[in-house]
């Protein structure tokens, strides 16, 4: 099969479009021929070595949407021929920008029939970051208020609409060109985070409940000063978080937490893939791909990744 590897640590030259051996599901696996697999930041920190994957030469990519085409010894739940969407792999798993790709059926989950495969592979790895951060760990509730920064990321996008969906306020920053687009998505304050007065418009729009924070390092002393009491504050995303409170007693006065939240520690992802299906199903709940890329274009796609002038998601299509 066809397969984008690289046996090295480096930029996007590293990748390389090769031919391997297929891989064969083992006990409690399943065989997917990949239709589509979504490519997120951490892949090129896998690449760049920042974090270190199980071995090299190594397979990207952590999201895929197929068809399963053969199933390992003691599989029931799935079968030759089920479309399903899976994700947390490309770590201690060899990854999903492969012609086909094995998947433990505790990271799988079925495809909804509304769902192309595209949609579905840009929605596991943010949609279970969003869930995870949101419901898991902040216990998000119906009105409260939620300050999502980078609305219009990946992440981001899909955090507005879970939030959305149970009920809470949602407070987002973006750029303006994405408002529309995310009041749309449901979001009910969008804010330019560029502005001079974003701590104020902020405030105004309500002290937030929950924060979701990409950029820790950048806005940990904003997310302190905004915050309601007891505040819960959940990381994401960073690669070298150093932050620390700007100020122990007034972080210790309004009872804040911060949680630091990896997708790849999510202990149930199937059934949370399940949910978001769920939520995708009824319309409450839209991943958007903002472009595609075959298979021998990775490289241009790992670079794409880490430019924030899009809205959504990007996706390798073998």
């Amino acid at each position: 099969m066809r397969a984008v590897r690289y046996h090295e640590y480096g930029g996007s030259d590293v990748l390389q479009t090769e031919e391997v051996m297929r891989p064969e599901p083992d006990k409690g696996e399943l065989l997917v021929a990949v239709h589509a697999a979504g490519i997120n930041p951490v892949d090129t920190y896998f690449r760049e070595g920042a974090y270190k994957p199980a071995s090299l030469p190594w397979i990207p990519g952590s999201d895929v949407a197929g068809v399963v085409t053969a199933v390992g010894d003691g599989v029931t739940e799935f079968k030759a021929g089920d479309e399903i969407y899976a994700t947390a792999l490309g770590n201690w798993l060899q990854g999903t920008c492969a012609e086909y790709v094995v998947v433990p059926t505790e990271m799988a989950a079925p495809l909804p029939e509304s769902v192309s495969f595209a949609e579905a592979a840009g929605a596991a790895l943010v949609g279970v970051t969003a869930w995870q951060s949101l419901i898991a760990t902040a216990n998000l509730e119906p009105a409260e208020t939620v300050l999502i920064h980078g609305g219009s990321g990946g992440v981001g996008h899909m955090a507005v609409q879970i939030a959305s969906a149970t009920g809470a306020r949602v407070v987002t920053t973006a750029s303006p060109k994405y408002h529309d687009t995310l009041e749309e998505l449901g979001a009910d304050v969008v804010l330019n985070y560029a502005r001079d007065d974003l701590q104020e418009a902020i405030e105004d729009a309500g002290k937030p409940d929950v924060i979701l924070d990409h950029r820790l390092d950048e806005y940990l002393p904003l997310d302190c000063e905004v915050a309601a009491k007891g505040a819960r504050i959940v990381a994401i995303g960073n690669e070298e978080a150093q932050a620390t409170f700007p100020s122990v007693p007034a972080a210790r006065a309004k009872a804040l937490s911060v949680h630091h939240v990896s997708m790849f520690n999510t202990p149930d992802v199937g059934t949370v893939l399940k949910r978001l299906g769920t939520l995708m199903d009824s319309g409450k709940l839209t991943p958007l791909v903002y472009d595609t890329y075959p298979l021998d274009e990775i490289a241009a796609a790992h670079d794409a990744v880490l430019d924030e002038s899009f809205l959504g998601k990007l996706v390798v299509t073998p």
